[in-house]
């Protein structure tokens, strides 16, 4: 078990590259067939130059992400603020850093980290998509003294 007052740095985790199955999978679990997800003849109708995955998609690897670096049971909070599209083709690549820690009177830490998800694609530079934060709180660690 990890010890509560010290986090590990945020490993970089690259999913990708994202395809058209991809974000058809996504509308099939999460239910949202907008055709603007899936139909290139719409999403060019609406102005876009093509299909482009859901924004819950993105978040939801997000979530994952500070799962598996902050302890699925440690978490409290998760929020997260659209910034850009993510395209077919490409590949996320998820950070996070360390803002916040404290620990409590009775040795429990609690630690506020900032979360980002960059697209990367052949021919364009890395590009800001998502901004996340989320809160983890860590118990305090059992002593000899505490045992009962």
């Amino acid at each position: 078990m990890r010890e509560p007052d010290t986090v590990p740095a945020a490993p970089e985790r690259r999913v990708g590259p994202l395809t058209r199955t991809d974000f058809v999978r996504y509308a099939g679990a999460g239910g949202d067939f907008n055709p603007i997800h899936h139909d290139e003849t719409f999403a060019r109708a609406a102005g876009y130059p093509s299909v482009f995955g859901h924004g819950l998609l993105t978040a939801g690897i997000l979530g994952g992400y500070a799962a598996s670096w902050l302890g699925r049971r440690n978490l409290r909070r998760f929020n997260v603020r659209y910034v850009g599209q993510v395209w077919p083709g490409d590949t996320l690549v998820f950070s996070g850093e360390v803002l916040r820690t404290e620990t409590g009177p009775d040795g429990s830490v609690e630690v506020e980290v900032g979360l980002a998800v960059h697209s990367e694609a052949d021919g364009r530079e890395p590009r800001l998509v998502l901004r996340g934060g989320a809160t983890a709180a860590y118990p305090a660690p059992v002593t000899e003294g505490s045992r009962s």
